[in-house]
């Protein structure tokens, strides 16, 4: 687990490098995951992503939740984070950098609204910070998105772009099984196995041995299955990437704009608030993070699998993965100068 953590900014980039590898050179590599496709989740990009989630919640002390849950504070500033500032963000960015491109400015505010409840657990965790808040702002975000997601994209794209003078192609009502779906996919499954760990493993083992014994060995399952999940993301697209670099790196731009801006919203008024430095990461990570999965399936539900929305979507997490790393690292510089040294 130390080897992997050393060198994981090196494995990721080997990973990224060996998706598009399999997706260049291998025939037909799309038609063979396709076929792995059941109701439009591709069923290993799914298991890798539900297997890399489990360590992370199965660390999760379940019992402290309804305490933390009380944490008005913490509560409050994710939620203004990931439900006003965010959204208004990434439309503003979407703005700026897609002025003339409708469907490249649609695709944008999709991600910007789909607010993280996967791989924030992942990037929390390797930031060493809180996994029961963590825990508890992803619950926070899930109900949320099933409630809001819908009403805020029919805004951001329907209403408050014609109040601005902008023309994007209007879209439907969502349907309430799209976000139902990704919610119970890609938070619900990890979450009842997390859960389910914790529960049998403290009443027959124990706590003692259930956390010093089982969970350092499922821990390295998050580092292996995440690069697992990005070596399938890469070579599904790496037709996308190869053929339409210049498209590419201008979507990186505002992308990275958001995660770096949104992590450091998130650390500087959590650090303003006194809120501590473990507290203060799950915060923060969970405002830089989005759900991808939800994006790309309302981009393509929406606007059709070869369309400029859903290929926006699709890049969305190849920019995420470098640049959360990389927060990864900032946040423990951070702490060094800001919160005593590690």
């Amino acid at each position: 687990m130390k080897y992997l953590d050393k060198y994981l900014t090196v494995w990721i980039f080997m990973a990224m490098l060996l998706g598009l590898l399999l997706g260049k050179f291998i025939p037909n590599w799309g038609e063979i995951l396709a076929s792995w496709e059941y109701q439009e989740v591709n069923i290993p990009l799914a298991i890798g992503l539900i297997l890399m989630m489990y360590p992370p919640l199965a660390k999760v002390d379940y019992r402290l939740l309804p305490a933390l849950l009380k944490n008005t504070k913490v509560l409050g500033l994710s939620l203004v984070l990931n439900w006003i500032i965010g959204p208004f963000l990434m439309f503003g960015l979407a703005v700026l950098f897609f002025a003339d491109q409708p469907m490249y400015m649609t695709g944008l505010i999709l991600i910007g609204l789909a607010r993280c409840i996967a791989m924030v657990l992942v990037w929390n965790d390797l930031a060493k910070g809180n996994k029961e808040y963590a825990a508890a702002l992803v619950a926070l975000n899930s109900l949320f998105q099933l409630l809001a997601y819908g009403a805020y994209a029919l805004f951001f794209i329907n209403y408050l772009p014609a109040w601005l003078g902008i023309e994007l192609d209007e879209i439907p009502e969502i349907p309430f099984h799209y976000l139902l779906k990704t919610v119970g996919i890609y938070l619900g499954i990890p979450l009842a196995l997390g859960g389910l760990s914790r529960f049998l493993g403290q009443k027959y083992w124990g706590k003692t041995n259930y956390e010093q014994k089982f969970l350092p060995k499922i821990g390295p399952l998050t580092l292996l299955f995440l690069l697992f999940t990005i070596v399938l993301m890469f070579s599904l697209k790496a037709d996308i990437i190869i053929e339409l670099p210049l498209q590419v790196l201008h979507l990186a731009l505002p992308l990275s704009l958001y995660f770096v801006l949104m992590f450091l919203l998130g650390f500087f008024i959590s650090r303003w608030q006194k809120v501590p430095y473990d507290q203060n990461v799950a915060i923060s990570f969970t405002a830089a993070g989005n759900n991808f999965e939800l994006a790309i399936v309302v981009a393509i539900a929406l606007f059709g699998l070869d369309s400029i929305a859903a290929f926006v979507a699709v890049v969305g997490p190849l920019i995420e993965v470098p640049a959360l790393i990389l927060l990864v690292r900032l946040a423990f510089y951070l702490k060094g100068k800001y919160y005593g040294h590690l």
